[in-house]
């Protein structure tokens, strides 16, 4: 089993110092290699959980555990580690780096740990998204779908064992879209990551072998 939450909440306090719960009591169970989507309605909690997956954020209260690692009580410098070593991060906005080409965007996880094959290896993720002929480009110079193919190559060039994916094909038309959705599967098919991925797009969802509502902060 790579992920086990269980009891999770997460709340944020207001202004009149009452807290707004986000996510209530979440369980769930995700086995190595598998492929599960979240959805819901804008506002449901699926963005903040995928943060709390991400170790961006912490859980109020309850259980996150990640290759039997409880992440909430990792100190960050761990919590750094650990992500940059296990968990591929996929944004629905695609975060490349503007000054900065395709491939030295790709090889920012690896330069940020000083590993010796960074280039090859970024050389290598960018020629699975097909982009070997673009490396020298920089962001302005790409279309969205090729940036967005940029930003999967930067999430899965340290060779995550889960990938978490947010609306990964939200700022793309149709037609890019689906070739992006393709591209995905295929990789996480072919490399047996597993993958988590939240969605408002049904299409994109039944895609995954398993699909979850989360509504009003809870599993339905």
């Amino acid at each position: 089993m790579i992920l086990k939450i269980k009891g999770l909440y997460k709340s944020f306090p207001q202004d009149n110092h009452k807290n707004i719960e986000v996510l209530k009591n979440l369980n769930l169970q995700v086995e190595e290699g598998e492929t599960v989507a979240v959805v819901g309605q804008s506002g449901s909690g699926k963005s903040t959980l995928l943060s709390m997956l991400a170790g961006l954020d912490r859980q109020s209260s309850g259980s996150l555990r990640i290759r039997g690692q409880e992440i909430s009580e990792m100190s960050e410098v761990k919590l750094t580690q650990f992500r940059a070593e296990n968990i591929g991060i996929i944004f629905q906005q695609f975060y490349l780096m503007p000054h900065l080409t395709a491939i030295e965007n790709v090889s920012l996880p690896l330069e940020m740990f000083g590993h010796k094959d960074s280039q090859q290896r970024s050389r290598d993720a960018l020629l699975q998204v097909g982009l070997a002929e673009r490396e020298t480009h920089f962001p302005h110079q790409l279309s969205g779908g090729e940036s967005q193919r940029v930003a999967i190559a930067r999430a899965i060039v340290i060779r995550p064992s889960i990938l978490l994916a947010d609306e990964p094909t939200g700022n793309l038309d149709n037609a890019t879209g689906i070739q992006v959705s393709n591209l995905l599967f295929d990789l996480v098919q072919t490399t047996g990551m597993t993958l988590l991925l939240v969605t408002h797009n049904i299409e994109l969802a039944q895609r995954c072998s398993r699909q979850l509502q989360l509504n009003s902060g809870s599993f339905q």
